[in-house]
């Protein structure tokens, strides 16, 4: 019981540390508000174009899409887990071995941070959420168990994300750059996590494909269920499918890094 006290004061204070972080950063916030600003408008203008001569695409109306569309920009976070870069730079700065001989599990103190992280991030996206309400005309959805499945939904994705990142994040063990690796999984993650096109746009191939890995579950699986593209009535087969892929990649995830660890290198040591 006083090694569960312990562990929990230890991921609490990890818990804590990641706003002050944010908080540091400032002017990043006000950048990214601007980018992020444009770049929904262009998907905005982009999609109205594709609606100009027809009244739906794939069963979808022109606000259904944009109310996706722009619910999965302000969700984005979801997504944003950052753990090959984090991994790159502690093995060149050599940062790893300490890591590695703290008393906590590597994991979990990871994860922890990444949740943290995600909380800050959504917080910050609240002047986001005001720009696409006001300039781009976003309905909210106002029914509660909505809101409720989307929250279980999306903490689902989010976990079994982290454990899929933390999978590709081991393969830095093997490599002495991660820019490329980065960049790729960067790439794949903005199509695959159906941030840009609702999988139900998608050929029956390509969404076969999507779903076979784990970048919808953070942004397209809870959003559709947002949305209402997927009924709510489905949304205990969502979450179990979602379980299944947290399970799945937790216990991959650990016994890779097992394995990975051991190719750790460190300064040529």
């Amino acid at each position: 019981m006083r090694a569960l006290r312990r562990d929990l004061s230890i991921y609490l204070s990890i818990f804590g540390m990641t706003p002050k972080v944010f908080m540091a950063y400032q002017l990043w916030f006000w950048i990214g508000l601007v980018l992020n600003t444009i770049g929904m408008a262009i998907l905005v203008f982009f999609w109205r174009a594709v609606y100009a001569d027809t009244d739906s695409v794939a069963a979808l109306s022109l606000q259904q899409t944009l109310t996706y569309i722009l619910l999965a920009q302000i969700f984005f976070p979801l997504t944003d887990v950052d753990l090959i870069f984090d991994f790159g730079f502690n093995l060149r700065e050599g940062n790893i071995i300490h890591f590695l001989l703290r008393p906590i599990n590597f994991q979990g103190m990871y994860y922890v941070q990444n949740l943290s992280s995600l909380m800050m991030r959504l917080i910050l996206q609240i002047p986001i959420a005001v720009v696409a309400t006001l300039l781009f005309g976003l309905q909210w959805p106002t029914d509660p168990a909505t809101w409720g499945a989307f929250a279980v939904s999306a903490l689902l994705g989010f976990t079994a994300l982290f454990f899929f990142h933390w999978f590709l994040a081991c393969l830095t063990f093997y490599t002495t750059e991660v820019w490329g690796l980065g960049v790729l999984i960067f790439g794949m993650s903005l199509f695959l996590s159906g941030s840009l096109v609702p999988l139900t746009m998608m050929p029956g191939w390509l969404q076969t494909v999507v779903l076979s890995i784990p970048f919808a579950q953070a942004i397209a699986v809870p959003v559709s269920l947002l949305t209402g593209i997927t009924p709510l009535i489905q949304a205990p087969l969502v979450w179990l499918t979602q379980l299944a892929w947290v399970t799945g990649m937790w216990l991959v995830s650990a016994l890779f890094f097992r394995v990975a660890v051991r190719k750790v290198t460190v300064q040529g040591g």
